[in-house]
């Protein structure tokens, strides 16, 4: 729900978790490879399932990013009323520093 105390410059992680996706594709690459090579298959085919896991997560990240930012209402729409009716709640509950 929204409670309009959310933060007005807020952003996505979308980057940083392409980085830790690539990072993991790289090693589940390498560790299919390796296992593989040294006849160990049971390891091979867990690297090979983590790999498309990272593949399709990869997938999926870059869909978000390249859909780009959806609308965020801004500073002037007013906070949803709370479900049990009462009135909006107006402003953080802390005092805000110049």
């Amino acid at each position: 729900m929204r409670t309009g105390s959310e933060p007005v410059t807020a952003r996505s992680a979308l980057r940083a978790r392409l980085w830790l996706s690539v990072w993991g594709f790289v090693w589940a690459v390498f560790g299919t490879a390796v296992f593989a090579l040294v006849g160990r298959p049971g390891w091979a085919l867990a690297c090979g399932v983590l790999w498309l896991v990272v593949t399709v997560d990869m997938a999926v990240i870059l869909r978000h990013m390249r859909q780009g930012p959806h609308y965020q209402p801004g500073a002037d729409v007013p906070p949803y009323s709370p479900p049990d009716g009462g009135p909006p709640r107006q402003g953080p509950r802390w005092p805000r520093h110049p």
